[in-house]
């Protein structure tokens, strides 16, 4: 693999990062996003450290031939860390306990990455090699134990994250399964790496040169898995922001009706909340649920229970469940209320004056809820006919 074969992948994990750093800086206690931000940038780490071009200049700044080599284990260890306590994150439980296993990987794998550079330290490779440094020092003192101390560690972080997530993946179903099982395949591809570069290094250690096992199988593989993985972590996260957001907006629409109903009661030249096309949808739902109970308010001293009761029971009779026919009174009471204001604006009151009055509707039998109170006033003929009821009353 070349330079590039390395920098895609780091440049592809450098974007998925870029993408969560806003959300990262509003929940920075989000343990659950703190890991994912931490596992890209690991990732992205690696794949830039591992291409032979940043090995050869970062070799060249630090003046130690082969300095590249401990710098890139560790933080293939210290990603392998990330990737556990992200699953242990992920799947949840109680917080003091997912808290105590994290740091306990964390410490375990600390351990590990202190051992490489002592190694290292002790050990000696004068000779640079850029792509073959595991089989060429595979029988050098120290460094053979380097080796083998991160490509140990690596081969059971994978095995642990392909025997949890695939239990996991029995649980579950869905997005989220289907996430799983894309980690589980991109895990057992990086399983296929540890055991071609093991391979390579135990052949040498054998006397016999399985070299290309590690220089030109071992790479792609390395690449293949985790991309693989960091679809199957993203893949989940990103669809439930999606839902998050289809859900939100969706709300925004179905508030539609109401809003546009009582927004119609308000005093002429009453300025608005003017809200920028970038305005989260989250944003623009508040501002019309206030802007809804803000019509509530002024509607106050139009409210009729009558015409409430009167379709409370019709919907009732008509089959409609509990929650469903007290949307369609709800609504019905709204409607004539505003058909009422409209023929006698003077019977409008301010918010202050009518807050009693309006808690009525608000808290009687507890909250509304305002998209159902929205979908009935657009659909229920019970609301229709609670609207012409009141017409006459109104002129």
């Amino acid at each position: 693999m070349k330079g590039p074969d390395y920098y895609i992948p780091a440049a592809a994990m450098a974007i998925s990062l870029v993408c969560k750093l806003p959300a990262l800086r509003t929940n920075w206690r989000d343990p659950l996003l703190r890991s994912v931000c931490f596992l890209l940038l690991l990732a992205g780490a690696v794949f830039t450290f591992a291409a032979p071009p940043t090995i050869e200049a970062v070799n060249r700044w630090t003046g130690i031939p082969n300095f590249s080599a401990p710098l890139v284990y560790c933080l293939m260890t210290a990603f392998s860390a990330s990737c556990l306590v992200l699953v242990f994150n992920w799947r949840g439980g109680p917080a003091e306990e997912i808290r105590h296993t994290s740091l306990r990987w964390i410490a375990g794998y600390s351990v590990v990455i202190s051992a490489i550079v002592v190694l290292f330290a002790l050990g000696s490779a004068p000779v640079e090699r850029l792509v073959d440094f595991d089989t060429y020092y595979a029988n050098t003192p120290y460094i053979r134990l380097m080796i083998a101390s991160y490509l140990l560690a690596h081969n059971v972080a994978v095995m642990m994250m392909v025997s949890m997530c695939w239990r996991w993946s029995l649980q579950v179903c869905g997005w989220l399964r289907a996430g799983l099982l894309i980690i589980v395949s991109g895990y057992a591809i990086s399983l296929a790496y540890d055991a071609a570069k093991m391979s390579a290094v135990a052949a040498r250690w054998l006397g016999h040169d399985l070299d290309f096992l590690s220089t030109l199988v071992a790479p792609p593989l390395a690449s293949a898995g985790a991309l693989v993985s960091s679809v199957g972590f993203v893949l989940p996260l990103l669809y439930q922001r999606v839902s998050d957001s289809w859900r939100t907006w969706s709300t925004y629409r179905n508030l539609g009706a109401l809003w546009q109903e009582v927004q119609s009661t308000a005093p002429s030249g009453t300025p608005g909340v003017r809200m920028s096309w970038w305005s989260p949808a989250e944003i623009r739902v508040i501002q019309r649920e206030s802007d809804i109970h803000d019509g509530f308010l002024r509607l106050g001293p139009c409210f009729d229970r009558r015409h409430r009761d009167t379709a409370y029971e019709r919907a009732l009779a008509a089959g409609a469940d509990e929650e469903t026919a007290r949307a369609v009174a709800d609504a019905a009471m709204v409607a004539a209320a505003v058909t009422v204001c409209a023929a006698h604006p003077e019977a409008a009151g301010s918010e202050e004056d009518q807050a009693e009055q309006n808690r009525v509707l608000l808290t009687a039998d507890g909250p509304r809820d305002l998209v159902r109170i929205s979908h009935a006033l657009r659909h229920s003929p019970l609301v229709a006919a609670a609207r012409r009821q009141a017409a006459p009353a109104g002129g």
